[in-house]
């Protein structure tokens, strides 16, 4: 039967395929979207398959997990998911990085070298194995050897329990008044610097705006004094030069006629010879004309050469003004636009100096206010916590005790730091006391558990049995699934320490999982594996002196001979096919009970 998918945005892993990695030399394993069971004699390499998916995920590889014989192992996983429904977490990470789901899928992948480098892909894009992690946690959760476990990370219990108890509304409206309380607070810091410090940077800044605005600096002054000051500089030598060149062209002596002197001897001439032969008149026209601009150009000369301006003074006032320019230019930018620019920024950043006790005080009553208002909020927060904790505990204890676990106590702890800077919350007739509180609220939120009686409470994350690990992470599961956003979850051998009747419970659990999630689990009970939208087998073989792993998905008449063999622990008898039989039709008979009647898609 197939799994009923409610929220189709969720990240369903749809396709797998493993080269050379450990014993695997060529994998590639199609998931449906239900349950998804691994089967197999213990060293056939199930849990290798949960150790590639991790790789996947960006945790740490080495140059073992290479087949022997190759130069790289290769895992590579397609993920369907649709953006339209996906969790905004995931998009906002894939925006940052340059990514994005592309035609409804995010496909992964991770390259293992003989040398121990690895290279990780995001949609063929080279990443950091970092950014795989952080990709990875959006997409699957392993459970049951612990390397991608999100539920023990204090941070994502929070964010489960919000989810749980309908309060991630009430956190985001917080959330916004703590950024604002620490924006003000921020500003409160600058402005409540050291004094001396102050009174010194406004003594800078005082001298430097004085400065550039006792320059009175123009726009495009510093080209025209460079200009002048070659002109005032150079007064001798254009005077001498434009001299000569009136004398050439106009003035002449004895010894050297003008220029406008020949040229005029030389236009009467041509004119007189025109008159012989017309075809001379054009050349006399010309050159008469020619005439005109010599004499026009001597004048010029000679303008020019009565206006040379021999003024040491003022050539010293350039000189002075240039250094000026330049002295600024070293200290404050590289041109006159960026001169005045800091100028602007120098005399804003005084002004605030100036005014700097006026804007403390309305800091500081903003502070209060925003502090007041962060207070209620998070005590509102933390009062609808503190059900939902109870509401959590008594749920997933209930859960427990269908999973062969009825003694383990599960709570849900909720903790306050004081802190002075925190925000005020009334403690009854203690009045007011300050609590530590970021944009999650004030609450440190910690799963614990008790397994056995008589033990105490403890994390999570202290617990030694992976199989009672396993069993509460079910239990979790199962009560937090409407909660989690995470669209595969890896159940590794969650039936560790189960037996027979409580193993058909547990199947029941992960079966109940299905209507949101896509589950993978590796199971040794046929309790469990009846369960299975989608049943594979995982067989170890071994040919010319190497050993290689296969997977294969089995048919309905193959999964009664495979649940057969779990139960007989030998080749399948008759007696043991029968039973195997009979599990099935109970799985399907329960399935057909619990799962929503209509829109089933294949596994």
């Amino acid at each position: 039967m197939a799994a009923i998918i409610e929220a189709s945005g969720r990240a369903l892993l749809v396709e797998l395929d493993i080269a050379n990695f450990a014993i695997i030399e060529r994998l590639h394993v199609a998931l449906g979207q239900g349950l998804n069971v691994l089967t197999g004699e213990t060293g056939a390499g199930k849990s290798i398959v949960i150790d590639a998916v991790s790789a996947l995920l960006g945790s740490k590889v080495g140059a073992d997990l290479v087949r022997s014989g190759a130069e790289q192992a290769r895992v590579e996983g397609v993920f369907a998911c649709e953006e339209s429904g996906a969790d905004p977490n995931l998009l906002s990470l894939l925006g940052e990085q340059g990514l994005a789901i592309e035609d409804g899928a995010i496909i992964l992948s991770r390259d293992i070298y003989r040398s121990g480098r690895s290279v990780a892909r995001i949609n063929g894009r080279a990443v950091p194995a970092s950014i795989l992690q952080q990709i990875g946690q959006y997409l699957v959760d392993i459970h049951g050897q612990s390397e991608h476990l999100s539920l023990l990370r204090s941070a994502y219990q929070l964010d489960l329990l919000d989810s749980f108890g309908g309060t991630l509304e009430a956190r985001g409206q917080l959330a916004v008044r703590i950024s604002e309380l620490r924006r003000v607070r921020r500003e409160l810091a600058k402005l409540s610097a050291d004094e001396r410090e102050l009174a010194r940077r406004a003594d800078l800044l005082r001298f430097q705006v004085n400065e550039i605005e006792a320059a009175r600096l123009q726009q495009g002054e510093e080209e025209e004094f460079a200009q002048e000051r070659i002109l005032l500089a150079n007064a001798e030598r254009l005077a001498a030069g434009a001299d000569a060149a009136y004398r050439a062209l106009y003035g002449g002596d004895d010894e050297l006629p003008a220029a406008a002197d020949r040229l005029g001897d030389a236009a009467a001439q041509l004119a007189d010879l025109a008159k012989l032969d017309p075809a001379l008149r054009a050349t006399a026209e010309g050159l008469d004309s020619a005439v005109y601009q010599v004499e026009e150009a001597a004048r010029t000369v000679r303008a020019y050469r009565d206006r040379v301006e021999f003024n040491p003074e003022r050539l010293q006032e350039v000189e002075e003004r240039l250094e000026l320019l330049h002295g600024l230019k070293r200290k404050y930018g590289n041109s006159i636009d960026e001169i005045l620019a800091y100028g602007r920024q120098s005399a804003a950043e005084l002004d605030s100096l100036v005014h700097g006790e006026e804007r403390r005080e309305e800091l500081l009553a903003l502070e209060a206010s925003e502090v007041r208002a962060a207070g209620h909020l998070a005590a509102q927060l933390s009062d609808r916590r503190r059900g939902a904790a109870l509401a959590l505990a008594a749920a997933a204890s209930g859960e427990l005790g269908d999973l062969n676990m009825r003694n383990a106590r599960y709570e849900v702890s909720l903790e306050r730091t004081p802190d002075p800077e925190g925000v005020p919350l009334e403690d009854g007739a203690a009045g007011a006391t300050r609590y530590a509180c970021d944009t999650t609220g004030i609450d440190r939120v910690t799963f614990l558990i008790s397994p056995n009686p008589g033990e105490p409470l403890k994390p999570l994350a202290k617990i030694a049995s992976g199989g009672e690990m396993a069993r509460l992470l079910l239990a979790l599961k199962a009560v937090l699934s409407r909660a989690d956003n995470i669209g595969t979850l890896i159940f590794d051998e969650v039936d560790v320490g189960v037996g027979g009747r409580s193993g058909r419970v547990v199947g029941e659990k992960l079966c109940s999982l299905t209507p949101r999630h896509q589950v993978i689990c590796v199971t040794h009970l046929p309790q469990v594996a009846c369960f299975a939208d989608a049943h594979f087998r995982i067989v170890k073989q071994v040919g010319e002196g190497r050993t290689a792993t296969s997977l294969e998905r089995l048919s309905d008449a193959e999964q009664v001979a495979e649940l057969a063999t779990m139960l007989a622990g030998v080749e399948a008898s008759e007696t043991a096919r029968l039973s195997a039989g009979e599990l099935l039709r109970n799985a399907v008979q329960w399935k057909e009970r619990h799962r929503a009647p209509t829109a089933s898609t294949g596994a």
